[in-house]
């Protein structure tokens, strides 16, 4: 009888960890953030020798995220994402609101110009890539997306007519269009053409499903093995799903083209800082030096505030904003 009522109790209080997830899902947060958001409720916790997240408030949570800013010394970004993971384990979960924590030590945010690559240089580095990793890499310049925007793209949201690209729920949940060069489009035609090739042998296989966002898998039952809603850069495996656990094809793994930039960089014996988003800042910057107006390189990039395009007009003006050495006089 003992028993039978604690498994009771636990069925109606599931664990912590449990719940945090379920309310992840439930809001439709990406499995990224359920990681992220997972990892630090957990490192809170044994930071504060495993007491239940009820019992503490504002005080611990200074005294955890002070931590990581002084002995820990993480960036402003990373502190930020352990704020964000608190303050969601606290409201959302806990249904518990706090004072704003008076005594908080903000880690420093950096305040530094985007690494931007000149044309040339650009091209150096693209003729160091190929396949895949080539056609990728020109769609993030050539279209100012995000490497995960690029990664998570879908076959219908590429119109080849209109030469257009349309994002998907970029950053702050925001749709936006932006162009399809001339350039790649070609190559993506047939790159394409492999892809669904190799869809039809999922489909005769009995696979060919792929991840649909929140509620759509329910509404539209067989969206998910529909040529249009297939990513345009699958993996090279199907895989299981973490939570559903059906076996799909995902699309592909962000950090290949992360390495394959790296490399590309170092073999055009470039000496700059550059990475994938190296790619978005030039979009933007060389965008700008041809003239475009500053408020429609905004919408391209799917900027909030115009304030946030505003820095590649610093990055435009030469050595000591544009003033000229009195050494070259």
């Amino acid at each position: 009888m003992a028993l039978s009522t604690m498994r009771q109790a636990t069925q109606r209080h599931p664990k912590l960890l449990d719940q945090v997830r379920e309310t992840i899902r439930r809001k439709h947060y990406s499995i990224r953030t359920e990681a992220a958001y997972v990892d630090w409720i957990k490192r809170y916790i044994f930071f504060h020798n495993k007491n239940h997240p009820a019992e503490m408030g504002a005080k611990e949570i200074e005294q955890f995220l002070n931590h990581l800013a002084v002995q820990k010394h993480v960036a402003a970004s990373t502190q930020n994402q352990a704020l964000s993971a608190l303050v969601f384990l606290y409201r959302e979960v806990l249904k518990k609101d706090f004072e704003w924590m008076d005594n908080l030590e903000r880690a420093k945010k950096p305040e530094r110009l985007p690494v931007v690559l000149t044309e040339d240089e650009l091209r150096h580095v693209l003729a160091h890539l190929d396949g895949r990793n080539w056609l990728m890499a020109s769609l993030v310049y050539g279209s100012g997306m995000r490497l995960m925007e690029c990664v998570r793209l879908r076959i219908k949201d590429v119109d080849f007519e209109y030469r257009q690209i349309t994002v998907r729920d970029g950053k702050g949940q925001k749709d936006r269009v932006t162009m399809l060069s001339e350039s790649s489009s070609a190559v993506l035609k047939h790159h394409l053409e492999r892809v669904r090739l190799m869809h039809q042998k999922d489909l005769a296989d009995g696979y060919g499903q792929t991840y649909l966002p929140y509620a759509l898998e329910r509404k539209y039952k067989n969206a998910s093995r529909e040529w249009a809603w297939q990513y345009v850069f699958p993996a090279t495996k199907i895989s299981r799903d973490p939570r559903s656990g059906e076996m799909r094809r995902h699309h592909v793994d962000e950090k290949s083209l992360q390495r394959a930039v790296k490399g590309a960089v170092r073999a055009a014996r470039i000496d700059k800082a550059a990475t994938c988003h190296t790619f978005r800042h030039s979009f933007a910057t060389h965008l700008l030096k041809n003239g475009h107006d500053i408020r429609t390189v905004q919408e391209l990039l799917g900027h909030k505030d115009v304030s946030t395009t505003m820095i590649y007009t610093h990055v435009l003006n030469k050595g000591g904003r544009g003033v000229r050495s009195p050494l070259d006089a």
